[in-house]
């Protein structure tokens, strides 16, 4: 809405905060940088204020995406992890540690933090709690030599960040007994332009099968490009828009390993929402409720 000038110095800042993410900056970004630090950041940071240090996010996962946009403009966006059970903040990403988007930070001070044999999050330090209220039998599958089991699934990295891959009830187990995190395969399909929404399953199959909804504007634009009318109900069954979608998937799939790709996929009949209970309200899908609602549709997949 501020003209063309604007918008060319914010596609700049978001290039080069992209290629600053990845670790790919080029030499001629220095002086990019140096344009877009005093003609845009200065007015943006304006917008909130003009004295803030740092946006706080938590409650659910940060799209990396997101991360680094808000970073590239001059708003440093913290990502926070923590339970109830923990006082409740485990870790956050601080500037000094480096920042890195698809990281929860790491542990804050008086805070230790290992991972277990199968890849469990556990916690100890004066922050977890006494246990739960008057639920012993909680408080013991909780609670093991003084360490909180979290429930979450990760590792830590080269410089001592947590990165949380999964929650360690929906880890998906093949047929063979090997581990896959949907939540992995589900955000890396959503980053794709073309995919808005995505579930994944495979629980003792032989692969995996996906779930997706295509992003609503992506589709308008692949609809007036291609010529084709109609909602997106009717698009859904049309063979080359699927192929598109298909497309963005086989993207996904050429960096994932031979376990996690998604060989099949169904479209759902709608967004996952909070008002169709398919998404809780901190937006983390209810895989349960889509497969009581497409599993036949799924099944299907195994068959075609």
């Amino acid at each position: 809405k501020q003209g063309k000038l604007p918008r060319k110095l914010l596609d700049l800042a978001v290039g080069i905060g992209a290629r600053k993410a990845a670790g790919k900056r080029r030499l001629s970004d220095v002086p990019l940088d140096f344009l877009v630090e005093k003609a845009l950041r200065p007015k943006i940071q304006a917008k909130f204020g003009g004295r803030i240090k740092a946006l706080v996010s938590g409650g659910a996962p940060l799209n990396p995406e997101i991360g680094t946009f808000f970073d590239s403009l001059g708003l440093t966006l913290l990502q926070g992890y923590g339970q109830t059970e923990a006082a409740p903040v485990i870790s956050c990403n601080r500037p000094r540690d480096g920042l890195k988007m698809d990281t929860v930070g790491a542990p804050l001070r008086g805070v230790e933090v290992r991972i277990a044999e199968d890849g469990e999050i556990l916690v100890r330090g004066e922050l977890v709690m006494h246990g739960y209220w008057a639920n012993d039998a909680e408080t013991a599958r909780a609670l093991q030599d003084g360490w909180l089991h979290t429930g979450d699934i990760g590792h830590i990295d080269e410089k001592g960040r947590i990165v949380i891959t999964d929650r360690k009830k929906d880890l998906i187990v093949n047929d063979k007994g090997d581990n896959v995190s949907p939540q992995k395969i589900q955000s890396m399909l959503t980053l794709q332009p073309e995919i808005a929404q995505a579930m994944v399953v495979g629980d003792k199959r032989q692969h995996i099968v996906g779930l997706i909804v295509p992003d609503e504007e992506w589709a308008r634009e692949w609809a007036e490009a291609n010529g084709v009318t109609g909602d997106l109900a009717s698009l859904r069954e049309t063979p080359h828009f699927r192929m598109a979608v298909r497309e963005a998937v086989d993207r996904v799939n050429a960096q994932l390993s031979v376990i996690e790709k998604v060989r099949q996929f169904a479209f759902a009949d709608e967004p996952f929402t909070i008002e169709n209970e398919e998404m809780t309200p901190s937006l983390k899908v209810r895989r349960h409720k889509l497969v009581e609602r497409y599993g036949e549709r799924l099944d299907a997949l195994y068959h075609s």
